[in-house]
């Protein structure tokens, strides 16, 4: 697969296709050429094209109606030698003298039409956007255009999907949407070559956004063997999937991967312990081999992020946590803004909803918004909401915003830290004035909102960096609280048996060995809180009803243990089978691994169960 195009600054791109419209012998002046193929020719073109062209129209484009119902705007869909395939919407911006450029055969190559949206894409490899003074021919300057390239499951360029218009087009919205009508084209390519045989894996670092076209894709065998990914999982994992391995890429065994419940979210960690949220497909005709492989298994309830859990539940005795409950209920009914600060997976959003469910706002809307996953470009639209055709894809009855439908209720900002500087000026206006502005109209909206807001980013740092707003990081943050990671807390039992009581069903499990509790107890939790729901979901689906075990726990739970016992008897000769293992020499290479089983296992060549059998019967572990 061909690494993805490194991008360019807009104005380089302008430059460089001028540039190469003088190298071709054009001036401003010049006629655009349009070849005029023969019907037959056409007909061959689309032909070869037909499945390009059916999953853009039937399988794409009906989940972006809203574009179409711009009258001023014009969907076009060229090959990678700039071709025109089909267009969509209404033409009636086009003059009958312009009317060569837009059917189907029609080429829009720079050589011979100048700097324009299709041409620049296919030349520069990436999204373009081409206001009217732009387009090098004066001839062309007429319209404006966002442009994005198409790619296949080997990341070769094969077509362009564009978006014009003779209106002005902002370019960060219009960017934005053919940005994501040209990733949802890839992903369905993707899928309907291998979803019949291959499993999928879904990941993004929200959960809110898994399963939209800014999520990775994994395309991979029964082996683990990655045989395509979207440009989306390049960037996350921010390495070349090319003939790479499943088990390489995360911090799971692939037969652990496998068996999560399909179409299920679960939490997932990247080598490098960047974690993510993902979900599994299986193949829609598996083999007899994967159908015997998988049983199955029991589905997990609710997550634990859910609004049920109270203030009271979350003040298991912590004094950190205790303090931050304190304040908070002291603030309950003021009109003071609070910042909670704390690593991923705390539990920032359960401790935010508690307060909203606490607070005389309870019965009006709490609307959370995680500014991390919201594409830059369309930020400002979700957030302060726009007008009837404000900009291309504006749906026709206009949108208020997640401020105006956070009205009378609390608002949420979750990752603010992520929130882009542009955007950053308008919240802060918005914050001071009690009023929302949405784009396209010079209406001011009175909003009455309790805000607050989370990170885990250094806010401080970034504000003297220049990355946050020094103004709005006060307007934010009247009180500062702190909710500590879970290997720092001194009610981590409790949290444990609460997050438990929580999971199981009512009147089933005998609960938690003391094993599982000696464990839970040294472990360093690096994914916190939501790292400890998803190792007690998957122990339950493992355990069927029985007491909780280690070997009911997942593999990458054991190699965040990395005990330094275990790194010095990786250095030694290895141990003879189990089998031939002696009592003592077991419980000697116990103790010298620390404990950690994943580590022996791997090291005499069993798997975990059957080591735990043997473990119990010499009276090494609990029961």
């Amino acid at each position: 697969m061909a690494d993805t195009v490194t991008a360019l600054p807009h104005e380089t791109i302008i430059q460089d296709s001028w540039t190469r419209c003088r190298d071709y012998g054009l001036t401003h002046q010049s006629t655009p050429i349009f070849s005029q193929p023969e019907r037959g020719e056409v007909s061959a073109l689309l032909e070869s094209q037909h499945a390009l062209v059916h999953t853009t129209h039937k399988e794409v484009l009906p989940y972006y109606g809203t574009i179409l119902a711009n009258s001023n705007c014009l969907i076009m869909l060229a090959d990678h030698q700039g071709q025109v395939l089909q267009s969509w919407g209404d033409q009636r911006f086009i003059e009958p003298s312009r009317a060569a450029g837009f059917v189907a055969g029609a080429t829009w190559l720079e050589r011979y039409t100048g700097t324009n949206a299709i041409g620049t894409a296919l030349s520069c490899g990436q999204a373009v956007h081409i206001q009217h003074d732009e387009h090098f021919l004066k001839a062309n300057r007429f319209m404006t255009g966002s442009a994005s390239p198409i790619f296949d499951e080997q990341r070769q360029m094969i077509a362009v999907l564009d978006v014009s218009s003779d209106s002005y087009l902002p370019p960060s919205h219009t960017l934005g949407m053919v940005k994501m009508m040209s990733q949802s084209v890839e992903n369905r390519l993707i899928l309907n070559l291998f979803q019949q045989r291959y499993f999928q894996l879904s990941f993004n670092t929200s959960l809110d956004n898994l399963s939209s076209p800014w999520a990775g894709l994994l395309i991979f065998d029964e082996q683990g063997q990655v045989v395509s990914a979207n440009r989306r999982a390049d960037s996350l994992l921010g390495v070349g999937l090319a003939q790479v391995n499943i088990e390489n890429l995360f911090d799971v065994p692939l037969q652990q991967l496998l068996n999560q419940p399909e179409a299920l979210p679960f939490n997932l960690r990247a080598s490098g312990r960047f974690r993510f949220h993902a979900q599994i497909k299986r193949p829609q005709q598996p083999s007899p081999i994967q159908a015997r492989d998988f049983r199955p298994t029991q589905q997990p309830p609710a997550s634990a992020t859910s609004n049920h859990f109270t203030l009271a539940s979350l003040n298991l005795g912590d004094p950190r946590v205790d303090k931050a409950v304190r304040q908070a209920e002291r603030l309950l009914e003021k009109d003071i803004p609070i910042l909670v600060h704390g690593e991923t997976g705390v539990g920032k959003e359960v401790f935010v909803k508690a307060l909203h469910h606490a607070s005389s706002r309870a019965n009006q809307a709490f609307i959370a918004v995680n500014c991390a996953a919201i594409p830059a470009e369309l930020v400002e639209s979700e957030l302060f909401g726009y007008e009837k055709g404000a900009f291309t894809g504006a749906n026709q009855k206009g949108s208020i915003g997640l401020i105006r439908k956070a009205h009378k209720g609390t608002l949420f900002l979750d990752e603010v830290g992520d929130m882009p500087l542009r955007v950053q000026a308008r919240l802060l206006r918005v914050l001071q004035e009690r009023c929302v502005q949405p784009l396209g109209s010079s209406e001011l909206y009175p909003v009455d909102i309790r805000l607050i807001s989370a990170t885990n980013r250094p806010l401080r740092q970034d504000v003297e960096s220049g990355l946050f707003r020094q103004d709005l990081y006060y307007r934010i943050s009247g009180l500062n609280l702190e909710l500590p990671p879970l290997r720092e807390r001194t009610d981590k039992a409790a949290m444990v048996q609460r997050i438990w009581d929580y999971h199981r069903e009512p009147q089933q499990w005998a609960g938690l060995s003391h094993e599982v509790l000696s464990l839970f107890e040294r472990h360093p939790w690096p994914g916190n809180l939501r790292q400890l729901s998803s190792v007690l979901q998957i122990a339950l689906a493992m355990a069927d009803d029985q007491q909780i075990r280690a070997e009911h726990l997942p593999d990458d739970f054991f190699a965040d243990l990395q005990p330094a016992a275990a790194q010095i008897a990786a250095t030694q000769t290895p141990p003879p089978p189990l089998a031939s293992t002696s009592a003592d020499d077991l419980a000697s290479q116990y103790q010298a691994c620390g404990g950690n089983i994943s580590h022996l296992a791997r090291s005499l060549g069993v798997s975990r169960n059957t080591l735990y059998k043997r473990l119990r019967e010499t009276g090494l572990t609990a029961r």
